[in-house]
C-alpha cells in the first residue's frame, strides 16, 4: 500500500508540476508579444523578464523532464521583426 501512495504522490506532483509550466509557457508568449510590440514602436527592447520566466520554466524542466526553452536574445527579437515586415 505505501508503493501506492508513493506513486500517486509522485504522479500528483508531476500534475502540478505540468500545469505550472504551461502557466509560465503561456505567461511567456505574453511577454514575448509585449516586447514585439514595444520594439514596433520604436520602443527600447527589454528581454530580462522574458529569460526571467524561461529560467524558471528551465528549472522545472531539468525536474521534470520536460522541454527546455531557448533565452531569447535583443538579436531574435530583431530577427523577428525584420521577417515580419
Amino acid at each position: 500500500m505505501a508503493v501506492h501512495l508513493q506513486i500517486s504522490e509522485q504522479v500528483k506532483r508531476h500534475r502540478q508540476a505540468q500545469q505550472q509550466f504551461r502557466e509560465l509557457d503561456a505567461k511567456r508568449e505574453q511577454a514575448i508579444e509585449h516586447v514585439l510590440t514595444a520594439a514596433k514602436a520604436g520602443q527600447e527592447i527589454n528581454i530580462t523578464e522574458i529569460n526571467r520566466i524561461t529560467n524558471e520554466m528551465n528549472q522545472t524542466a531539468a525536474r521534470f523532464h520536460f522541454p527546455t526553452r531557448k533565452t531569447v536574445t535583443v538579436e531574435m527579437v530583431k530577427d523577428v521583426i525584420q521577417r515580419s515586415k
